[in-house]
C-alpha cells in the first residue's frame, strides 16, 4: 500500500478537492483518481461516492479513514524517532501552550534550550485548557505547558511554579489607591472572567466561594490580556496574573488579595504512556531544571515540594 496515496485518501476524506490534493501530492488529477481507486481495489470496498462534484465518504470508507489516520500517526512518529536518533541535536519539539504563558514563560525557556541545542526545532500550538489537552491526547503535542492539572486519566503532570493572581480594579475604582484587598470587598461587583472551558475560570470561581459569595459574571473572554483590557475600560474587576510587560497608562491596578490564598499553579504535562522521543524528553527535563529560574527572574514563586499527579 503506497504511503503517499494514504495521505492523499486521508487529505480527501478529511474535505480537500481532489484537484487540490493532486497538486499538493505533484500529481495530475487523473494520476490521483486512477491511485484512489487502486486504494479502493486494495482495501477490497468502495471508499468514496459522488455526490454533485464532490466525494464523499461511504460508511467503508469512514471506517477505514480511522485506522488510516492512525497508521499514519504511528509512521511519522517512527520516522522522527530514526530521525532524532541519526541526529539527536536537531529533533522535532512539539509543544502546546496556554496563551498568557507565552509573553514570558516559554520565550526564555526556548532561548535557554537552544542555547544549549541550537538545531532543535519547536512545533509551537497554543489556545485554551481544552483543546491543548486534546493535542496531547491526539499525539499532536508531546508536552503541554498549562496553569493547572488537567486531571485527565491518561496525563502525567507535574508543577512547576505557583502565580500570584492580582484583583485587578479599574482606574478610579474606591480601591484603586490600596496595595491590598479582600476579595470579599468586591463581592458586589461584576467580575470579568474566562469562559468555562479555561482553568482560570473555575479558579476564580473557587476562590470567590472561600470568601464568601458566588461572582457576578460581567464578562466572559477568551484571554486573560482581555480580562485586563476591559477591567481597565471600567466594566468589572477580575482575579489575573500581574502583566509581565509594561502596562499603558489605562490598565488596571494590581492588589494583593489577602482573605484568600490568590494564586494558580503552572505546570508540564505529558502523556503517561507514551515514550517521549529524545528531544521533548531534553526539552522536559530543561524545562523542570530551569522553570524555577526563570519564575524568580519574574517574581513567580516555584512551588515548595515538587509534586507530581499521574493518571491512575
Amino acid at each position: 500500500m503506497d504511503v503517499q496515496v494514504l495521505r492523499c485518501f486521508v487529505a480527501v476524506a478529511d474535505g480537500a478537492t481532489v484537484t487540490q490534493v493532486a497538486a499538493e501530492a505533484h500529481m495530475t488529477q487523473p494520476a490521483l483518481s486512477r491511485a484512489l481507486r487502486r486504494l479502493e481495489h486494495e482495501v477490497g470496498a468502495e471508499l468514496f461516492q459522488q455526490v454533485g462534484r464532490l466525494l464523499r465518504l461511504t460508511p467503508a470508507g469512514r471506517a477505514f479513514r480511522q485506522h488510516a489516520g492512525v497508521a499514519l500517526e504511528q509512521l511519522d512518529r517512527g520516522l522522527r524517532t530514526v530521525h532524532e536518533t541519526v541526529s539527536p541535536e536537531s529533533g522535532l519539539i512539539p509543544l502546546a501552550f496556554l496563551h498568557s504563558l507565552g509573553t514570558w514563560l516559554l520565550p526564555p525557556l526556548i532561548t535557554g534550550f537552544r542555547e544549549r541545542f541550537p538545531r532543535a526545532r519547536f512545533e509551537l500550538r497554543q489556545a485554551g485548557e481544552g483543546v491543548l489537552v486534546r493535542n496531547l491526547l491526539d499525539g499532536t503535542a508531546d508536552l503541554l505547558l498549562t496553569a493547572g492539572d488537567p486531571g485527565h486519566p491518561l496525563i502525567t503532570w507535574r508543577r512547576l511554579l505557583v502565580e500570584p493572581l492580582w484583583l485587578a480594579v479599574p482606574p478610579g475604582h474606591r480601591l484603586a489607591r490600596r496595595r491590598r484587598a479582600r476579595l470579599s470587598e468586591v463581592a458586589d461587583e461584576p467580575f470579568i472572567m474566562l469562559r468555562h472551558e479555561q482553568g482560570l475560570r473555575t479558579v476564580t470561581e473557587t476562590l470567590c466561594r472561600t470568601a464568601g459569595f458566588t461572582p457576578q459574571v460581567g464578562f466572559e473572554g477568551d484571554e486573560v490580556a482581555t480580562l485586563r483590557g476591559l477591567v481597565g475600560a471600567g466594566l468589572g474587576v477580575a482575579l489575573v496574573p500581574r502583566p509581565h510587560a509594561a502596562a499603558p497608562a489605562d490598565a488596571p491596578s494590581y492588589l494583593r488579595v489577602t482573605d484568600v490564598h490568590s494564586a494558580r499553579d503552572i505546570g508540564i504535562a505529558r502523556l503517561t504512556s507514551r515514550t517521549l522521543p529524545p528531544s521533548s524528553a531534553r526539552f522536559l527535563d530543561h524545562v523542570r531544571e530551569h522553570a524555577a529560574s526563570v519564575a524568580e527572574r519574574q517574581h513567580v514563586h516555584a512551588p515548595a515540594p515538587e509534586n507530581a499527579r499521574t493518571g491512575p
